[in-house]
């Protein structure tokens, strides 16, 4: 069978969430909520922490608890996890990114780049307190 021959389907018309995985939920909220000044829909226990980013939403799991089978009927979400360093990119405003690479230094986070793209957009790289990769990017980055 080739896809040629599978019923079609319209694409999807965004991302609605992604997820990054951090065991520590207190240090990824003191990252991602105090630092970053996201706002914070919802935390679990030591299961998740999810924020508001935008339309859409950045969900941070604890892979110790996700890969348990689910325990709510009502909710029957699959086990999943993942292990090591993820990527996550944030669309940051141009005129913004010199305040972002300030905040950062000033609390003791790194840029480990701080580059253009060959399309003259600029990304910042640095890491959260599960290692995570995180970029703060101009939107233009993935212009069409």
């Amino acid at each position: 069978m080739t896809t040629s021959d599978l019923p079609t389907a319209v694409p999807p018309d965004a991302i609605l969430e992604a997820a990054l995985y951090a065991e520590d939920l207190d240090a990824a909220e003191r990252f991602y909520g105090d630092l970053l000044g996201l706002e914070r829909l919802v935390r679990v226990g030591e299961r998740h922490v999810f924020y508001r980013v935008g339309d859409g939403v950045l969900l941070i799991f604890n892979p110790s608890e996700t890969s348990k089978p689910p325990n709510n009927p009502r909710l029957p979400v699959p086990p999943h996890g993942a292990r090591g360093p993820g990527h996550f990119c944030f669309a940051v405003a141009a005129s913004a990114l010199d305040d972002w690479c300030a905040r950062l230094r000033a609390a003791g986070v790194g840029i480990e780049a701080d580059f253009h793209w060959p399309n003259g957009a600029r990304s910042i790289y640095f890491r959260d307190a599960a290692d995570n990769s995180i970029e703060m990017a101009e939107p233009r980055l993935w212009a069409r």
